[in-house]
């Protein structure tokens, strides 16, 4: 572009009263008029303008062709950009700057595409979480986890909320059914904690009556009875449940104290009574050494004799500490068991009744087997080898129970 008003340029031109023009194509546009420069700072002035539409074309391609825009929003920019390329306010390559606008509509498409189809994977993802989440729900509703449900919910929802919404009918459906068991669990929580709360104050009335009998026992001196009174009034108080967790504390700390005066006493009184015992049982276990050295028995007579007087003296010298109690009867079972159990082998062996069974079992055995041998002689005779084996098998087994009869018999003569 030169100078001279009259002269043509590549994209524009200046009249001679300042009329600047713009090419575009075959046609020629006015632009405007600078009438007070010359031509060259004209075509300048206009041509700078240009040069910021075609900045803000080129950032525009740049923040279209990255996805930087949304398809909605670079369409509406482009058209902004169009519109000052209608009637042009500036000198410069028009057409290319209106082709490279248009270059960008069918990325936008593509553009518009792709987040369509992002949006319907989307919609598909959102459908089967809420599908899930809306089973989640229904599940908790109808369990009994009135601890974790709550909050479990909680999150369902926060999730719900986060979600894509789906086409109206299909998302009112599945909030309706995941409202609804909210709702479900929301009440039967609130009628169990409703029960809780009745059964709790119900508890709270029997541990105070069961503390008040408590505290009447703590001074009795009727160790076994009140021992007794305090195991069923323990079984009762945890029947009762819980009750109001302050209150419950407060009222077994209560309980428990009552319990300690009562069972420290009873241990403080036992602990005289064993004191006292103490000396019995050094006699009980000097009366021990008697009775083990009667072991093993060689004089059963003898035996049952020394055996009864120590008896006699172990009862005379009376109760020893609870603690020695089961150590010290144990020992003198055992010589008492060893003694009694020779007593009866002597008698089993003696028994006239027994011996006459075993006498007779004997006798029917030998019975038994001159008959079977007899038959065993006449099976042979008859050439019958089958019953013959059949016979010796059980000759056999007879035989072998005379001998254990004979045995048997032999211990009572």
């Amino acid at each position: 572009m030169t100078a001279q008003g009259n002269e043509d340029d590549s994209f524009g031109r200046v009249d001679a009263d300042g009329t600047v023009y713009v090419r575009v194509g075959t046609e020629e546009r006015v632009v405007g008029q600078y009438p007070e420069g010359t031509p060259e700072e004209a075509l300048a002035f206009f041509t700078r303008r240009y040069e910021a539409i075609a900045f803000e074309v080129q950032l525009l391609e740049q923040r279209v062709r990255s996805g930087a825009m949304s398809p909605d929003e670079a369409t509406s920019s482009i058209k902004r950009v169009s519109a000052q390329l209608v009637e042009p306010n500036a000198v410069g390559d028009i057409t290319s700057l209106v082709g490279r606008l248009n270059a960008l509509k069918p990325v936008i498409g593509i553009q518009r595409g792709h987040r369509r189809e992002e949006r319907s994977k989307k919609i598909e993802e959102s459908r089967d979480r809420k599908n899930a989440i809306v089973a989640e729900a229904e599940k908790i509703a109808a369990g009994t986890d009135w601890r974790n449900g709550a909050n479990r919910l909680r999150d369902l929802l926060a999730e719900w909320k986060d979600l894509p919404r789906l086409e109206k009918s299909a998302d009112d459906e599945l909030w309706h059914r995941f409202s609804g068991a909210r709702t479900t669990y929301t009440r039967a929580r609130k009628a169990h904690f409703a029960v809780m709360t009745e059964q709790r104050d119900g508890a709270r009335v029997i541990k105070e009556r069961l503390v008040k009998d408590a505290e009447a026992l703590a001074t009795s001196t009727d160790w076994a009875g009140t021992s007794t009174k305090y195991r069923n009034l323990m079984s009762d108080w945890k029947a009762a449940g819980p009750a109001p967790k302050d209150v419950d504390d407060a009222l077994w700390k209560r309980f428990r104290g009552a319990q300690d005066v009562f069972f420290g006493a009873r241990d403080a009184d036992n602990a005289k009574t064993d004191e006292e015992f103490a000396a019995n049982a050094v006699v009980k276990e000097a009366l021990l050494v008697e009775a083990e050295a009667l072991l093993p028995v060689t004089d059963l007579a003898a035996a049952k004799k020394a055996f009864r007087e120590i008896g006699e003296r172990w009862e005379a010298a009376g109760k020893v500490p609870r603690e020695q109690i089961k150590t010290l009867e144990a020992r003198i079972r055992k010589v008492e068991q060893e003694i009694r159990g020779l007593e009866e082998a002597q008698w089993n062996k003696s028994d006239p009744e027994k011996s006459a069974r075993a006498d007779g079992m004997v006798g029917q055995l030998e019975d038994a087997i001159a008959k079977i041998e007899a038959d065993v002689e006449k099976a042979r005779a008859a050439g019958n080898d089958k019953k013959v084996k059949d016979l010796e098998e059980n000759l056999e087994s007879r035989r072998a129970f005379l001998e254990m009869a004979k045995k048997t018999a032999s211990e009572f003569s």
